[in-house]
């Protein structure tokens, strides 16, 4: 498994020669240039996550690649047009795309505030050949999967989020891997501190590594 962090919450993964992008937010940085892909993906509406100037050109890049989103967002991006036809992704369902099974689990964002709407928010889990749970992307949720994964993309900071919460939510996914996304609301010395916590924190069996953005690494 490959995986790039272009920055805050977008994602590319490989595997088996299939190549899935995450969530290409206004927050994320160097996947605008990407081809090949064989899917784009997005957990929910936030600008952060489907950027709307952006998202676009990265389809025009992309034709052969499929889309899918969460409800609420494949309606809207439908309704606009000006980035191709988007699939919904809703809990429970599941695609086949080349050599990777994806499936939508959750549904919700977290809570920011009592005062704003809970927008829809997909987790996606991703199965390989020989590897069930071998990745996931919650988006913006704490979602707890009840099964074993073993790469996970953990929300590690948020307007939503305290330290404790992405602490006690690796403990429960406790993933043989993970790496910190989200964390573009944090300023570098703030980054650093909160990850070291987490690191310290984190549960035995488990591997927390901070990816260099735009870098790609085997895990």
């Amino acid at each position: 498994m490959r995986i790039t962090h272009f920055g805050h919450s977008c994602v590319l993964l490989e595997i088996d020669r299939t190549r899935v992008l995450f969530d290409p937010g206004n927050l994320s940085s160097g996947f605008e240039t990407l081809t090949g892909l064989d899917a784009i993906l997005i957990t929910h509406q936030h600008p952060d996550h489907a950027d709307p100037a952006r998202l676009p050109a990265l389809v025009d890049a992309n034709p052969q690649a499929v889309r899918y989103a969460d409800p609420q967002t494949a309606a809207q991006l439908n309704e606009k047009r000006d980035a191709g036809q988007w699939s919904v992704m809703a809990a429970g369902e599941q695609t086949r795309i080349g050599a990777l099974t994806v499936r939508g689990t959750g549904g919700r964002h977290a809570v920011i505030h009592p005062d704003l709407p809970v927008v829809d928010n997909i987790a996606y889990v991703v199965d390989a050949a020989d590897r069930p749970g071998a990745f996931m992307h919650p988006g913006d949720s704490l979602y707890i999967p009840f099964e074993r994964i073993d790469v996970l993309a953990l929300p590690a900071a948020a307007p939503w989020l305290k330290l404790s919460e992405p602490v006690d939510y690796l403990r429960a996914v406790a993933p043989r891997r993970a790496f910190p996304i989200h964390q573009a609301v944090l300023s570098d010395a703030g980054r650093a501190i909160h990850n070291a916590r987490i690191d310290e924190m984190k549960p035995t069996g488990t591997e927390f590594s901070v990816l260099e953005s735009g870098v790609p690494v085997e895990l």
